[in-house]
């Protein structure tokens, strides 16, 4: 059991790792890039061997909390002047043996940047399968993977009062929402996932974190926030004998009702105005899409954006998760748990399984005016969260302007925003034109000739309809009509970020 950690060690561990210069881009210059991107896949013998011969406090604490690896303890008391090997062993991140401190955890530098500046934190969590040589315990708590990294990128960064993270695990996204909001709620159903999240946010000096006990909306009844943000256990598992249920991913609901709750319920605990994002996957059966199954458990008085990223058919998931969880693959025990999970979709009559993003609102007053069901496959995920703001106060802004009052709206082309035309050889005329979208999600989309011309026009000089107007007396046909036409699709542009109001 990890213990209750103590702020008086937490600090001074801080001191330590920040004075052995133990960060993401030192450990990354230590072991070389190619070793870097290894860790990053669970191989640690290159970067373990960059390190053999060093005896730096970087190269050790490396070795120990960065590849869960054992070090000597004369090396760990250097590395450790502040907290000791005594105060590590208190915390729970190590035990002595013999001559050796091995490690009970791992502790990895996290460096990011948003609109408050750039940020390196050190985050506490279980060993993961390189370190323990084999499958990973039930009550693992995972570190920050790659869906807690999407989810805090996708994080709206407009400030708040309020913000609730359900199942924050290791407290990832409980400490990027503090940067945000004055207090936060971080619940989980596991009292260790719970310490690791108070042991991190102790050990990085961020206050305002409350952590509490219990499933889902179950510690926070009756409550209500600004922000909330959940990286639910959504990975669908055969809820059968011998098959892991692993905390960090598992929900222990069937299918993905577990996932159907967080969105079914979280309205209720939103404010006015307040927004929840969430990662999920939803199953596709024979009579229902994947899309069509979130939109049944979406409230009707909720804006809401859904962005599918893929759908994965139901043998590469399975092959998926159970390669996640350390069972080696072309062993018995990897075919046995591939069978109860391709058992399992049949009997529900699932034919794909989809991943992605929800957004909720709860409207200021009056009812949603949102409601975006998309697949989505492109993008640089560095960006998500402000384009998605972008996106929305765009929307909302559009949403209040009749078609006369979009007219006289004066818009300018997003500066990522270009154009391809394509070419028949020795036609003069393109058959094809395209915008392409360099940052946000990187969409592509076909335009005509007159939807072109007017996306090439706004400069931000002239308002929609005048140019409008000029366009159709270019081209020759019937000014209304093409008003008629072009407003709809203006309005798409500028929900999806290749258009924006000039003021």
């Amino acid at each position: 059991m990890l213990p209750e950690p103590d702020p008086r060690l937490c600090h001074a561990l801080s001191l330590d790792l920040r004075g052995a210069g133990y960060a993401s881009a030192a450990l990354r210059d230590a072991w070389g890039t190619e070793a870097d991107d290894a860790v990053a896949r669970g191989l640690r013998r290159p970067a373990e061997r960059a390190l053999a011969n060093r005896t730096d406090a970087l190269a050790v604490l490396g070795r120990l909390w960065a590849l869960g690896l054992a070090v000597s303890r004369a090396q760990a008391e250097s590395a450790l002047p502040t907290v000791g090997v005594d105060g590590a062993v208190a915390l729970g991140l190590a035990r002595v043996d013999g001559d050796d401190l091995h490690p009970e955890v791992l502790v990895r530098p996290q460096a990011f940047a948003d609109d408050s500046g750039e940020v390196e934190w050190w985050i506490a969590s279980d060993l993961d399968e390189a370190a323990l040589q084999g499958p990973l315990p039930e009550d693992h708590v995972l570190g920050v993977g790659g869906a807690s990294q999407t989810l805090a990128r996708l994080q709206l960064t407009r400030p708040a009062r309020t913000a609730l993270d359900i199942g924050t695990g290791c407290g990832i996204q409980a400490l990027r929402l503090r940067r945000l909001v004055a207090h936060v709620v971080a619940t989980d159903i596991s009292q260790r996932a719970l310490r690791f999240t108070r042991l991190n946010a102790l050990v990085n000096g961020v206050d305002g974190i409350e952590t509490r006990h219990g499933s889902l909306f179950e510690p926070v009844a009756g409550e209500t926030f600004d922000r909330v943000a959940s990286n639910p256990p959504f990975v669908i598992t055969p809820r059968v004998e011998g098959v892991p249920a692993y905390e960090y991913r598992d929900g222990g609901l069937e299918g993905d009702a577990l996932v159907a709750a967080v969105v079914a319920g979280v309205g209720a605990h939103l404010s006015p105005g307040g927004v929840a994002q969430s990662l999920g996957n939803w199953e596709y059966r024979a009579d229902e899409s994947g899309l069509d199954r979130v939109r049944s458990w979406v409230g009707d008085d909720m804006d809401v954006w859904v962005i599918e990223r893929e759908v994965l058919d139901p043998l590469a998931y399975a092959e998926l998760w159970v390669r996640d969880g350390g069972t080696v693959p072309g062993t018995p025990a990897y075919a046995r748990l591939i069978d109860a999970w391709l058992e399992d979709f049949a009997r529900r009559g699932v034919t794909g399984i989809g991943f992605g993003y929800v957004l909720l609102r709860k409207p200021l007053a009056g009812g949603p005016t949102l409601a975006r069901y998309e697949r989505v496959a492109g993008g640089g995920e560095a960006a998500f969260g402000p384009h998605l703001a972008a996106c929305l106060a765009a929307h909302d802004r559009a949403a209040l302007l009749d078609d006369d009052d979009l007219s006289t709206s004066v818009l300018q082309v997003a500066p990522d925003v270009t154009e391809a035309r394509h070419h028949r050889p020795g036609e003069a005329d393109p058959s094809v034109i395209e915008l392409h979208q360099g940052g946000g999600f990187a969409r592509r989309i076909e335009v005509d000739p007159a939807l072109a011309a007017l996306v090439g026009a706004c400069d931000g000089d002239l308002a929609v309809g005048p140019l409008i107007d000029a366009i159709a007396q270019l081209m020759e046909v019937d000014a209304a009509h093409l008003r008629a036409d072009l407003l709809p699709r203006v309005r798409e542009l500028l929900v999806t970020g290749f258009l924006a109001f000039a003021d």
